[in-house]
């Protein structure tokens, strides 16, 4: 299998020099022979994507975070080119979402298996987005974080902590499925995949393959109802939350008073008054496990925190001995 890696060498926290090295003693014991890139700008990652299906390669695995994987995959739909992942990045919402493990090891066997899953991805006035678009609340996070020294999810919890102290809810016109909704919200979040990342569960029934995105508005409440969306968020029961309204939809137009603030995929960007969304069905071919858990309110958060945990542990053995 011709296979590129794509490396983004600043996402997240660890150390890719390692995490390569190992992927590429991985890949050799297996047989593979991988070419690795490393992204020098934003953008970069499209670039070589493309790159990779013009000079005839089977596979792309990106080595990064959500922002990377959606420069990659933005160049792999529609081709038969298969994204494999390497969760780097500080959230991992795609590969959360996919089953996919956050540890180097797992990934690895995951692309090992050899098992396909062609997936959605939606559009948000022509930019793709593979996990989530958001405007409000989520999206003024975004920028905030973006502007963070640091990287990782301490630093993510603190810009949202500080967001929230002075945030205030804008008001935004829906159309979508014939109907016509106006509210006032905390956030309005189109979502691929059922979360943002680091299990944050923003719509747990969301499908990537259903040709449908899945719709999260959290109405504008007071600082504590609105506090306790957050701890709904982290399990898995924020559906049953009663300032949260969800619907399904192949697409949507979402209009604001004046450009908004806002993120695709985790990436900070201003969005103009009128945002049209659409699913794009079955477009990009990922490697995925053979078997996924069924998402279960609570015990799948606490299951994954576990893991997670186990991971973070391990790693950092592996870096004091190294």
């Amino acid at each position: 299998m011709k296979t590129l890696l794509i490396v983004n060498p600043i996402s997240g926290t660890s150390n890719k020099t390692d995490i390569v090295d190992h992927l590429l003693r991985r890949l050799s014991a297996l047989g593979v022979q991988a070419d690795v890139r490393y992204t020098t700008c934003r953008g970069n990652a499209t670039q070589l994507a493309q790159r990779a299906i013009d000079g005839g390669y089977e596979a792309v695995v990106t080595v990064g975070g959500d922002g990377t994987i959606n420069e990659t995959a933005a160049a792999l739909s529609g081709s038969d080119v298969t994204l494999g992942i390497i969760p780097a990045g500080s959230g991992n919402g795609l590969a959360r979402h996919l089953g996919i493990p956050v540890d180097v090891d797992g990934a690895i066997d995951v692309i090992m298996q050899n098992h396909r899953v062609t997936i959605d991805y939606g559009t948000m006035n022509g930019l793709p987005f593979f996990c989530t678009f958001g405007i409000g609340f989520d999206a003024a996070v975004s920028h905030r974080f973006a502007r963070q020294r640091r990287r990782g999810p301490l630093s993510y919890i603190k810009s949202a902590i500080d967001e929230f102290v002075q945030f205030h809810p804008s008001t935004y016109t829906i159309s979508a499925n014939g109907k016509v909704l106006t509210e006032k919200a905390f956030l309005v979040a189109c979502c691929n995949t059922s979360q943002y990342g680091n299990n944050a569960y923003i719509a747990p029934e969301a499908s990537i393959t259903d040709g449908l995105l899945d719709f999260t508005i959290v109405h504008a409440g007071n600082p504590i109802s609105t506090a306790f969306v957050g701890v709904d968020l982290f399990t898995g029961f924020i559906n049953r939350n009663t300032l949260i309204q969800t619907f399904k939809a192949p697409s949507a137009v979402i209009y604001s008073s004046c450009p908004s603030e806002a993120h695709i995929d985790g990436e900070p960007i201003v969005a103009a008054e009128a945002m049209e969304v659409k699913c794009h069905r079955c477009q990009l071919r990922v490697f995925t496990p053979v078997q996924t858990e069924t998402f279960r309110p609570l015990l799948t958060p606490m299951n994954n925190l576990v893991r997670d945990t186990g991971i973070a542990i391990r790693n950092a053995f592996r870096i004091k001995k190294s």
